[in-house]
């Protein structure tokens, strides 16, 4: 019998495939004066629509070992690896993957790409890594905690995950009202486009090529980062003007946890 997980991955990757063809806004490549910035140590990265990540959480770049999480599509991946970072970068598309290599092979950076599912990092050994960029992208996964888990077991003493979430509070309202700019109060949580909506919406969505998501608790999304082991150190909101529910809230987060060091 097929897994149900892995036809959710296949679909999944065909979407974002097809928002690289349709041009999405997360699948642009970034232009060569980005990353001459960056190689000039001017350089900002997002793990939310827009609001910078503070340089304090990602520290002196050099030589850093970093996986970046499900962060394909051409833009995080080659400022990191233009401000001196050694970047690997794991994503479920295949065209996104190659958005990251366009970018690396116009500008001669060196940058490892993987294809898989950002909850199976079994590509890689324990403690790898420095650093994990994981931007909002967990919200394509209809579980997170193997994420949090093999996160924290890739991941060095002392390393770090950043990581991106769209609050569960903004999938409780009705997306065809969002799109009029009204705030329509429709689905309990948790969410999923599987079951919260009608046949003939996810077979628009399957028609537009849009991603299958779905909601996370902030149990899960924070809770599930202390349960594995990490700790929970910084965060941050951020909100999209062009989005009507930022006029309101902040529907995105972004936090920062540490592998602590073992006891002595």
């Amino acid at each position: 019998m097929t897994d149900p997980l892995d036809d959710l991955a296949s679909y999944n990757r065909n979407a974002w495939d097809h928002q690289v063809e349709a041009g999405q806004r997360w699948t642009q490549p970034v232009s060569c004066e980005t990353i001459a910035r960056a190689r000039a140590g001017e350089w900002e990265v997002v793990l939310t629509p827009t609001r910078p990540v503070p340089k304090s959480w990602l520290g002196d770049l050099r030589e850093t070992q970093v996986l970046c999480l499900a962060s394909g599509g051409g833009q995080q991946v080659p400022v990191l690896a233009a401000a001196g970072a050694q970047v690997t970068v794991l994503d479920n598309s295949p065209r996104q993957l190659e958005q990251d290599l366009f970018v690396a092979e116009r500008e001669g950076l060196k940058i490892r790409t993987v294809l898989g599912d950002m909850r199976d990092l079994s590509h890689w050994g324990d403690e790898s890594f420095d650093l994990i960029f994981h931007p909002c992208s967990n919200c394509f996964v209809p579980e997170i905690k193997n994420v949090w888990e093999e996160s924290f077991r890739v991941l060095k003493c002392g390393g770090a995950l950043l990581a991106g979430f769209l609050k569960p509070i903004s999938f409780v309202f009705d997306e065809n009202e969002v799109a009029r700019g009204n705030l329509v109060v429709r689905h309990a949580l948790p969410y999923s486009d599987e079951s919260h909506l009608r046949p003939d919406e996810i077979e628009k969505l399957r028609q537009d090529g849009e991603p299958l998501m779905f909601s996370h608790s902030l149990e899960d999304l924070l809770g599930g980062q202390l349960q594995a082991g990490l700790q929970l150190v910084d965060l941050y909101e951020d909100r999209d003007e062009s989005e009507p529910m930022s006029r309101y809230f902040s529907p995105y987060l972004a936090t920062r946890s540490i592998k602590p060091q073992p006891h002595v």
